[in-house]
């Protein structure tokens, strides 16, 4: 196939025990999971359905096991903001499934970071314009190495944490999430076609805030491949 302009290298993550790697297609997010973040947001999520948002492919930054990534320092932004969160991978499409048959879309697990512009997200969000902005950037959803079910087994509970520099920053539990993750790609597969290669960012707990250029980020989930990301200079 000849193009106008040369493509670009789909992205991909690491398969934990494997030399494969998952090609990613599209990144969904689920906003306010967990009681105590939305409280923190100002808001009490336990009383409305899920909502989500979304970013692109290119926000992916893929570390493998024992590596350390790094994250650009992003544009227009004075207030960067870490979310912890653990990622869904979707291995089979799915429309309109039931809880009970979205286990079956599930490929595997990773840990990941929701990175947001929380200056230009709070703008938008006062202003009642979308707030795509200060989620939808590159190298805005880092990620770790995805652990199979076939090998792993489905994650509904363990602890999920995020260190800044060695100090702890989110601690919680993935048994904490108000909508747990068959609940949750149940009522996505309301609104998209769930499709292989399909990641979701299913929720971060309280303790969300600023980091810098220098700062050195530690997400961890029990039973998976813990990632690390360092912040550098904007480009």
């Amino acid at each position: 196939m000849t193009t106008v302009i040369p493509m670009w290298d789909a992205p991909t993550v690491p398969v934990d025990g494997t030399g494969a790697r998952f090609p990613v297609r599209h990144i969904y997010c689920v906003g306010r999971n967990y009681a105590e973040h939305a409280k923190e947001m100002g808001g009490d999520a336990t009383k409305e359905p899920p909502f989500f948002f979304t970013k692109p492919a290119d926000a992916i930054v893929a570390v493998g096991p024992g590596e350390v990534g790094t994250m650009a320092y992003p544009l227009a932004t004075k207030n960067l903001h870490h979310e912890v969160e653990m990622v869904v991978a979707i291995g089979r499409a799915g429309t309109r499934v039931t809880p009970e048959q979205a286990r079956e879309l599930i490929f595997g697990y990773a840990v990941g970071l929701d990175m947001t512009r929380r200056d230009l997200q709070h703008d938008m969000r006062e202003k009642k314009r979308p707030w795509d902005i200060g989620k939808s950037f590159a190298q805005a959803a880092p990620i770790g190495a995805i652990h199979p079910v076939a090998s792993g087994g489905h994650r509904r509970r363990g602890a999920i944490t995020l260190d800044v520099n060695g100090a702890r920053r989110q601690t919680g539990d993935l048994a904490d999430m108000i909508w747990d993750v068959p609940h949750t790609l149940a009522f996505l597969s309301r609104m998209y076609e769930l499709l292989p290669g399909d990641l979701v960012y299913s929720g971060t707990p309280a303790g969300v805030g600023a980091v810098v250029a220098g700062d050195r980020l530690d997400a961890r989930i029990d039973g998976l491949s813990p990632l690390a990301i360092e912040i550098v200079a904007a480009r």
